[in-house]
């Protein structure tokens, strides 16, 4: 290992990794030798390969970029060998990595997970975290090994998950959180001071993968739980519901809403039903309490006020 910069080999894909190796780039402590990155991707209406975030990050950097199609790739690992890095550092790259390349690096491969683990192991820790109510996220720096998200942990930064955070707002606090826990304990892990500690048997919770479908509305669930999964579920797919008409139903998103825990829902009321429209919001009746939607966007048009959006609608309920 070299005594004086230890040789990182960054691996991450979208936004959150980017400012993570934004961080570490800018430490002089470290040398960035190669950054991985999932290959550009076809996007927009035109389907035209837009480079990931990261690729973006590293080629204003002026680093050594790599866009292998799968990490187990024998060229690829190869390659990775001739950068000789003390250790990797992976970051939301999305992909298992296998064994023959966490074996690389002299210090192995080290994990940056946006949960307090064991819970959330996964695909989409943020999003699950907020959608099941917990009260407090984090950042967890582990060392890899062949399982997803098993391998032992070196290093937690806390946050808590206020009642108005969603998604996109916890995302970019955990990254800022993530790239400051790399840089403050990276060295202390590199000297050997940094002891893996194996994640505990018990609380062990699986963030899989968030789908559109995830984001349609389900009015016999409560008023609390739907707002979860709307500041859970922003940016994407968003909270959505429709609205019937005579042709066919036009989908709503649903971008600010409160619950309104003064009134309580009576069973003559069908889900879904509006029960009071103004200025202030529609009043919609929910399993349990009311919701009031003050923001919301109906297909192919701008974001509106509830007032703005009472003005061309008439609706009586959402399905």
């Amino acid at each position: 290992m070299s005594e004086l910069r230890p040789r990182v080999v960054f691996m991450g894909t979208p936004e959150l990794a980017r400012l993570i190796l934004h961080r570490l780039a800018s430490d002089d402590r470290f040398e960035v030798v190669g950054v991985v990155a999932q290959p550009d991707r076809p996007s927009g209406r035109n389907l035209v390969p837009q480079p990931p975030p990261v690729k973006i990050e590293a080629e204003t950097l002026g680093l050594t970029i790599l866009q292998p199609e799968k990490a187990r790739e024998p060229a690829f690992i190869e390659k990775l060998r001739t950068l000789s890095p003390d250790v990797v550092v992976v970051a939301a790259y999305g992909q298992l990595l296998p064994q023959t390349l966490l074996d690389v690096p002299l210090l192995g491969c080290l994990n940056l997970h946006t949960s307090i683990l064991p819970r959330w192991r996964g695909a989409a820790p943020i999003q699950w975290a907020i959608a099941s109510g917990d009260s407090e996220t984090g950042v967890t720096l582990m060392r890899m090994e062949a399982g997803l998200d098993t391998g032992p942990m070196l290093a937690v930064a806390r946050t808590p998950i206020g009642p108005h955070d969603n998604s996109e707002q916890l995302h970019h606090r955990l990254a800022l959180m993530a790239g400051e826990l790399l840089v403050d304990r990276l060295p202390d892990y590199m000297a050997g001071r940094l002891p893996p500690i194996p994640q505990p048997t018990e609380g062990v919770t699986h963030a899989r993968k968030v789908t559109r479908e995830d984001g349609r509305i389900d009015w016999k669930q409560s008023a609390s739980v739907l707002d979860l999964r709307r500041r859970a579920f922003t940016p994407w797919p968003g909270a959505f519901c429709f609205l019937p008409q005579a042709s066919q139903p036009k989908l709503v998103k649903i971008h600010a809403a409160e619950v309104v825990e003064a009134l309580k829902t009576t069973d003559d009321v069908p889900f879904g039903t509006v029960v009071h429209a103004d200025s202030d919001g529609l009043l919609v009746a929910c399993g349990q309490g009311y919701w009031r939607i003050t923001e919301l966007q109906p297909e192919g048009g701008k974001r509106l006020s509830a007032a703005q959006f009472l003005t061309g609608h008439r609706v009586s309920r959402f399905e």
